[in-house]
This record gives structure tokens, sequence and C-alpha cells, in this order.
């Protein structure tokens, strides 16, 4: 209804400002003609004057053409004026006059605009017309309105109503959706159909409900995970106490079995702070820490750690970051994630194999590269080692959770830079590169 409203207040003004101009217009063309008029007879000599003023007023079908001629006291000479009216000012712009006309058609009162002029012979000459032409457009503009406006109003409030019903139609579609989502039916989805405020409203929504979907999806394999993963530490350490109650003999041996049990808690533990360390960096609550890091000095400190661990393995670690790159990062999460990166290649590269760190540029990237001489990830299985928890059968013997390459990702994903594994170009072993993009080269 407010719509409605509007429309016919719209239309009405449009009227308004079509009326107003056109008064307006017509107005200044009857005071230009009646001047001109008033100019022309009052120039004129007398006997000539009355001749073309009674030329004037017989060639006046529709009754609209009005003048007088009058003399000093005041009198009728000729005309179709009765008398001067009161207020009338000569020489002046034409007014709006109250005139009595008289003609054969009888007397008459009319509403005029008049222009008077005053004669050499103290004469007045009155030259007007009727404005009764105005009325009559205001009266064809209001049957206009009549016959335009309703109708238009009767079209708009049924139209209206068609698109209010059709509105309310969808909300309730919506609404019905809507509320079997919150039941729990999570694979509902709004239908994409009709205007387009609705079916962009509807995609929205959808994408909201796929990416719910998705991480009540993530958490429910994560708790299946976690339940499966935990289980066999938890058993073994109860396996291990129970044992150890029964089976110690003495303090020792009973200390051992407790030692085994605390190994079994830790792993546990060490399991559970993964997990919340990669929720805490998924979430993106370390940005407030992010400064500029020296990716150089970085790599260096890395290789620095695990050159006594590859050491004591038999293995050679090589390291080359020479050029100095600076990136926008948390420093402790970089070298958190280049770490497990060499920690995986230490562990699972055998005895007198290789491992390359190193850190170099390709224009304006810069590139972290792990490789080494290991068993190498099978290409089935190259996109499922990110995934937590997710342990190959050939690493079921190594130590871990399986939570380390998944902390590198979500590491590179708050960073915003690219996390890739490839095979070694020798067909042994494995290559990881975390590239940062658009690193300016540093001036020394």
């Amino acid at each position: 209804m407010v719509a409605i409203g509007a429309f016919a207040i719209c239309v009405v003004l449009i009227i308004v400002f079509i009326y107003w101009p056109t008064s307006r217009y017509v107005t200044a063309s009857v005071d230009r003609l009646i001047v001109d008029r008033a100019n022309t007879f009052s120039s004129l000599p007398p006997q000539q004057r009355l001749q073309a003023l009674q030329q004037h007023l017989d060639g006046d079908p529709r009754r609209v053409k009005l003048g007088g001629l009058f003399d000093a006291h005041g009198n009728r000479v000729i005309g179709n004026i009765e008398s001067l009216p009161r207020n009338l000012q000569p020489d002046t712009p034409p007014q709006q006059l109250l005139v009595v006309r008289i003609d054969a058609a009888g007397r008459e009162q009319q509403l005029a605009r008049a222009v008077a002029r005053k004669l050499d012979d103290g004469g007045i000459l009155l030259i007007g017309r009727n404005t009764d032409e105005l009325s009559e457009i205001g009266s064809t503009i209001e049957r206009a309105v009549a016959w335009g406006l309703i109708p238009s109003l009767c079209l708009g409030s049924l139209f209206g109503a068609f698109l209010s019903i059709r509105t309310q139609q969808r909300l309730d579609q919506y609404n019905r959706q809507i509320q079997r989502i919150v039941a729990g039916e999570l694979r509902e989805r709004l239908p994409e159909q009709g205007g387009a405020p609705f079916t962009e409203l509807a995609r929205l929504i959808n994408a909201m409900l796929d990416e719910m979907e998705e991480l009540l999806r993530s958490v429910a394999g994560v708790g299946d995970d976690i339940a499966h993963d935990l289980r066999t530490p938890l058993t073994n350490v109860r396996m291990t106490l129970e044992s150890g109650r029964h089976k110690a003999k003495t303090l020792d041996e009973l200390k051992a079995a407790v030692d085994r049990a605390i190994g079994g808690l830790d792993q546990s533990l060490t399991m559970v702070t993964a997990l919340l360390r990669i929720t805490e960096i998924e979430h993106s609550r370390r940005l407030e820490g992010f400064r500029e890091v020296d990716l150089a000095e970085l790599v260096r400190d890395v290789g620095e750690l695990y050159e006594p661990m590859a050491k004591d393995k038999g293995v050679t670690l090589v390291v080359e970051a020479k050029e100095k790159m600076v990136v926008q990062g948390d420093r402790d999460l970089l070298f958190e994630a280049i770490a497990n990166l060499v920690d995986n290649a230490v562990k699972f590269t055998p005895e007198c194999g290789h491992i390359e760190l190193k850190l170099y540029r390709i224009g304006e990237r810069s590139i972290v590269h792990v490789s080494d001489t290991g068993r190498g990830i099978a290409p089935s299985e190259r996109d499922l080692v990110t995934r937590r928890f997710y342990r190959s059968d050939k690493s079921r013997g190594e130590p871990g959770v399986g939570l380390g390459l998944s902390l590198v990702v979500a590491i590179a994903k708050l960073h915003g830079v690219q996390f890739g594994l490839s095979p070694a170009p020798t067909g042994r072993g494995c290559v990881a590169e975390i590239v940062f993009e658009r690193v300016p080269p540093q001036v020394s």
C-alpha cells in the first residue's frame, strides 16, 4: 500500500508540473496579445481607433475577446465591457480583473486578463481576454487524472498484491527449508530460482551451508581420527600399567612399567597439543605476531638444529642460504614449518642418504627447498599425507602422530604462501617447497 500511495503522489506531482508551466505559458501569451492590441489601438487616430476596436470585437465567435473605450468621465463609448473596474490601474502591466461583459447574449460577469491605456483626450482604452481557457485546461487535466490515475492505481494495486503474495510464498518456502536445516537436516538447500534478489540470497546461504557442512564433516572426521589414534596409545598405557601391577616383582620393574606408560601418555599429549596448535593457526590468531623475517638466517638456524641429528644417523645435510630475503610473517611458525620438513627428511632418509635445505630466488619468488633421497611418497598418497593423522603403511613403524605436514599446510595458509610436494628428479626421495610470492631483492 505504501508503494501505491507513493505512485499516486508521483502521478499528481507530474500533473502539477505539467499544469503549472502550461498555465504560465498561456497567461504570458494572452498578456503579450492584449498588450500588443492595446498599444496598436491607442496609437491610432480616434475615428480609426473606434473602427479597429469594433472589428476586433466582432471577430470573436468564442466570446473571449474583451474591449472598451471610455471617455474622461468613465462613460462607455464603445465596446463589450459595461464599466471600468474599480481597481483598474492604467499604463501598467496586464492585470487579473473582474469585468461585466455585455453583448447580444446578455450580461455576464467574467474573470479576465486586461490592460488599460490612458489616451491623449483623457479617455481610457481597456483591452482584455477571458481566462476561461485556463479553466478549460485545468478541467482537461482533471479529467486526465480521473481517467488515467484511477485505472493506474487499480492496476498498480493488483500488481502489488500479486508481487506481495508471490514474495510471501517464497519467504514461506525459505522459512520451511531453514526450519528443516535448523532441525538437523544439513543437506537441505534453498531453491535457487525466481527473482534476482532471492536467487542471490539463496546462493549465499547455500554457500554458507556448504561451508558449515564441510566444517562439521571435518570436525567429525578429526574426532574419529583422534578417537582412533588415541585408542592405541591409551590401550598400551593401560596394558603396561596392568602388566606392571601383576608382573612387577621389584620396584625397578614397576618403575620401568610406569615409565613406559608415561611415554604413551606423552605421545597422546603431543597429539592433542599438535591439534590445538593447528586449530590456533587455522583460525589466524597469530597474525599480530607478523614481523619482517630474514629467510636466509631462518634456514641456516634450522640447518644448525638438525645437522647433529643427521650426522648421528649417517645422513649428509647440505644447507645453502646465502642471499638475504625478507618476508612478512611469524618467525616461530615459519621456523616450525621448515623444521617439520627437515625432520621428515631426516626421519625417512636411510643411512648414507643425502638431504638438501636451500633458499633461492626465481624472479620475485623466494623458495625454501627441502629434498632427500629417502623412500619418497607414492603418487596416490601425495594428496593424503597432508591430512591430519594420515600415516602411510611405510611410516607406521616411525615415531610421530601424523600431524607434521598438516601443521606445515596450516602455517603456509596463514602466511598466504604456496606449499607443494613432488618426487625427486632422480626418482628417489621427495621434494618439498614453500614458495613466497613477490619478495623484492634486498640491497646489501
